[in-house]
This record gives C-alpha cells, sequence and structure tokens, in this order.
C-alpha cells in the first residue's frame, strides 16, 4: 500500500507541475502553447484561467494530504536499527573502569605510580 501511495504522489506531482506550467502569468506561461491557445477558445477567455486555479489548488490539496496520510501506512514492522541491535549485543560500558592496563602511567588526577596522589604539579612559591 505505501509504494502505491508513493506512486500516486508522483503522479499528482507530475500533473501539478504541468498545470502550473500552463497557467498564463505575465510572460503567458505555456497556455497559449498548449494545443494552440485551444484551451482558451474552448472554455472562453476567462473561464480557461480560473480552471487552471482550482485545479492548481485541489492538486496541492490533495498532494499535502497524500503526504500526511502516507506516514500511517509505512511499515514499521518489528525490525530494529542497526544502532540498536549493537547496543543490545554489547554489554553496558556506563559504570566500568576500563582494564588497566601493563606499564601504562595513570592519567593526572588519578594518583597513584611515580607522579604522587594529588595530581598537581609543584609549583613555586613567592
Amino acid at each position: 500500500m505505501f509504494s502505491f501511495m508513493v506512486v500516486l504522489i508522483a503522479l499528482i506531482a507530475a500533473v501539478l507541475i504541468l498545470v502550473i506550467l500552463m497557467q498564463s502569468g505575465q510572460g503567458q506561461g505555456l497556455s497559449g502553447i498548449a494545443s494552440g491557445g485551444a484551451t482558451r477558445q474552448v472554455l472562453g477567455t476567462r473561464q480557461a484561467p480560473d480552471m487552471l486555479e482550482k485545479a492548481t489548488w485541489t492538486l496541492a490539496a490533495v498532494f499535502i494530504s497524500l503526504c500526511v496520510i502516507t506516514n500511517f501506512f509505512i511499515d514499521t514492522g518489528e525490525q530494529e536499527s542497526v544502532i540498536q541491535q549493537r547496543a543490545q549485543d554489547t554489554p553496558s560500558q556506563q559504570g566500568q573502569t576500563p582494564p588497566s592496563q601493563g606499564g601504562a602511567a595513570p592519567l593526572p588526577g588519578q594518583g597513584g605510580g611515580q607522579g604522587g596522589g594529588s595530581g598537581q604539579s609543584g609549583g613555586g612559591g613567592n
């Protein structure tokens, strides 16, 4: 159903583009090119722009509505993202201290080792 909705949205978008291009603007658009201006002869001089404007508004409303409705047809299923799967596979590292490395010096502020317990360098007095 989702694929059908996407195809329908694409078709409406294509028709909407054509209807917008057929509207006469300041440069007369494509309305004079389409059928050699037959739309104005058949529908009258004022009825063609009104019909194209109504078609534009209708197609735009249908397009936006279908875009919103399509969100409800997305198949979420029970699949998890790769990030969620990897988070479940690896044990939680929070709260655990990293394993001590053999001859590595402790980081400043951790105490122990050769640097003394305070982690502060011996600054000179006045």
